[in-house]
């Protein structure tokens, strides 16, 4: 648990976050309005307290006109490609429990490139029971790639079970959610591109 909590404050999510912020001259308040996001929610993730998961990060983003990359990228990366080893590091943020979706940590895939147009992560889904709560909608599309266990997709009130080698491709913009179901953890590679 320290190793995620160390690595999420190498991401200097909240720094960037508020930074930007600060930058475009929007209060906390303009930003909750523009991301539909409360002020105490925008003001725990500025200051750390809370890990954003990625529908949060997406609205974040839109709010202040950027695409996701910019929460992923350090200030003076210039490289053309990035080498991510799987043996280098863990999982690096965690939904928050607060959070009304389930849980599920996620490990960016391309961290240091610049204005990517797409995302991807390593994604691994907690072993719960599906609830209606879980849904949850963004701008952009989105693509899963099953790597192992199954998992549960729900979308615009359909049911799919993913089992390994299983993908879908979707727009985000629809209400969805996954949960692991079966014996272990699903992990799954997911790909976002959000306008922006």
């Amino acid at each position: 648990m320290e190793d995620i909590r160390a690595e999420v404050r190498e991401l200097r999510l909240g720094e960037k976050i508020r930074k930007l912020r600060q930058e475009r001259r929007l209060t906390l308040q303009e930003l909750s309005e523009l991301s539909g996001l409360s002020k105490p929610l925008l003001s725990q993730i500025e200051n750390d307290q809370v890990i954003p998961p990625l529908a949060t990060l997406l609205k974040i983003a839109k709010g202040l006109k950027v695409g996701i990359h910019f929460f992923f990228e350090e200030e003076g990366d210039r490289q053309k490609f990035v080498l991510v080893r799987g043996s280098e590091g863990g999982m690096s943020t965690r939904r928050p429990k607060s959070d009304i979706t389930q849980g599920y940590l996620y490990r960016p895939l391309a961290p240091g490139v610049r204005h990517k147009k797409i995302e991807p992560f390593l994604v691994e889904f907690q072993l719960t029971e599906w609830d209606d709560s879980y849904y949850y909608r963004h701008e952009g599309e989105e693509f899963i790639y099953l790597v192992e266990g199954e998992l549960e997709f729900h979308y615009a009130g359909e049911k799919m079970v993913l089992k390994p080698g299983d993908s879908i491709y979707y727009d985000s913009s629809e209400p969805h959610g996954y949960v692991s179901v079966g014996e272990k953890k699903a992990r799954a590679v997911a790909v976002l591109h959000s306008p922006g």
